[in-house]
């Protein structure tokens, strides 16, 4: 298996901002994220984030989050 970092914008709803969804996903999906912007207010937030890990797990974590609610834009380079 190999490693692969993917580069998202996580949009949370008002329902979703006081729940550890980021630690949900790195025990269930045994991927690690790296946060590199973040806005969280008690309405709503977002991350910008790189999340590294075998390609199977990171794209199950990824349907998951959108699966929960979260709004998940693949993003390129620019972060």
């Amino acid at each position: 298996m190999s490693a692969v970092t993917v580069r998202v914008r996580l949009t949370f709803p008002e329902s979703l901002v006081r729940i550890p969804v980021l630690a949900r996903l790195v025990r269930a999906y045994d991927v690690s994220p790296n946060i590199r912007r973040a806005a969280v207010e008690d309405d709503r937030g977002w991350i910008l984030c790189e999340i590294e890990g075998e390609a199977a797990g990171v794209d199950a974590g990824l349907a998951w989050l959108r699966a929960e609610g979260v709004q998940v834009d693949l993003l390129g380079d620019v972060l």
